[in-house]
């Protein structure tokens, strides 16, 4: 039986039809099926009756319709980092993967861009890809003792301000033991997939998504102590809403689920035991990735030490110790320096100086009228005042 694609698209934009119904026709050509969502099947015919796109040599099939989830092999997702937001809320629960094409701006989670779109179509053809797996975070809201939301989030919970004119007072913690308390835009709690995302923007570390991590994150929080915080991907983190301005929150999960907090709300996030799977193309190092998607300046960079470098290197060395007097234990280029406060200290010397005479006002005063001269005509060195004689 033919493997089944799904193909998921932004077909609110004309580009992502163009590139679905291109997706589509290519897996069809290989003797694949393409799966649609019902809207996107009724977006695309559309666009062929309009003349936008070319007609399918067959209509695809539709999810929920004429297949289910269990029953396709992978996810083929089209858009930015929103469509791929979309994507794994719809099929987390199933654990299918996901392989994303950026039609959008950054795209940190998309495998390829839209020029590679035959080739990326061609690796899902020959099943030249793999699977890893993303860290996401289940979040709770309590209210007092009760639970009265839960939810989860693969990117970031946020906890934000109801109304832009107030700050937000809130009480954050890690593992039932409390650290500030302030007033804040905000505060962002995060996987290493969203380091990049909502929490880079508030000033938070960029994490390699291979790290077992979460983080915390305060929004122009009104504070001396306010940093970003990695913990333990088994700590609980706690946001709790204070009642002291009265300013309610609102809670928000992948900028798509959103949760009323009024005043004492708790929020709690921990990990999840259900990630979200994404299949990639190529082992690409998150490090280029990085670079490539912030477009960070790199010029300069020799590369790396190769093993012939290293070879060289120790070939170089060998000729030298070789030339070395026996027992010589120096080493080219290295050289050991005492702490400044092991070294012995200086001998003090005083400056050679002559104390200065004290003259009082007074004795000035004297001695200028002595010698007869006005005060604005000045003397470097008036004469010396012996006093007694004069007084009378």
């Amino acid at each position: 039986m033919p493997r089944s694609i799904l193909v998921l698209a932004h077909t609110g934009r004309e580009d992502a039809i163009r590139a679905a119904v291109h997706t589509c026709a290519k897996l069809q050509e290989a003797g694949l099926v393409p799966v649609l969502m019902a809207r996107d099947v009724t977006a695309i015919r559309e666009a062929e009756r309009a003349g936008v796109v070319p007609p399918l040599v067959s209509v695809p099939r539709t999810l929920d319709v004429d297949c289910s989830l269990s029953e396709i092999s992978l996810g083929v997702v089209l858009g930015g980092d929103g469509s791929v937001l979309r994507a794994a809320e719809l099929v987390r629960d199933s654990g299918l993967p996901l392989l994303a094409v950026n039609l959008g701006h950054v795209g940190f989670l998309a495998e390829s861009e839209r020029t590679d779109l035959s080739r990326t179509v061609e690796a899902v053809v020959a099943q030249d890809y793999s699977v890893e797996e993303r860290m996401a975070i289940d979040v709770r809201v309590f209210q007092g003792e009760e639970l009265v939301a839960r939810t989860w989030a693969l990117n970031e919970a946020s906890v934000e301000k109801s109304n832009r004119e107030r700050m937000l007072e809130v009480v954050t913690a890690v593992d039932g033991s409390p650290i500030s308390t302030y007033g804040c835009d905000g505060v962002v709690m995060a996987t290493p997939t969203g380091s990049t995302a909502y929490a880079f923007s508030a000033g938070g570390p960029v994490v390699w998504p291979e790290v077992q991590a979460m983080l915390m994150v305060p929004i122009s929080a009104h504070a001396l102590f306010a940093k970003p915080l990695v913990v333990s991907p088994d700590s609980v983190l706690t946001v709790e809403v204070l009642p002291r301005t009265n300013e309610p929150g609102v809670l928000w999960c992948d900028g798509r689920r959103t949760v009323d907090l009024p005043l004492g709300s708790r929020v709690e996030v921990t990990r999840s035991p259900q990630p979200v799977r994404i299949a990639r193309l190529s082992r690409t190092p998150f490090t280029e990735r990085l670079v490539r998607k912030f477009n960070l300046p790199t010029k300069g960079w020799r590369g790396p030490v190769t093993e012939q470098d290293r070879a060289e290197a120790a070939a170089r060395e060998a000729r030298t110790a070789s030339r070395r007097p026996e027992g010589d234990p120096t080493s080219r280029g290295v050289s050991i320096v005492e702490p400044h406060h092991l070294a012995p200290r200086p001998g003090v010397v005083p400056p050679a100086t002559a104390a200065l005479p004290v003259v009082s006002a007074r004795d000035e005063r004297l001695g200028i009228a002595r010698s007869g001269i006005t005060p604005d005509e000045g003397s470097e060195e008036p004469d010396t005042y012996s006093g007694g004689a004069d007084q009378a």
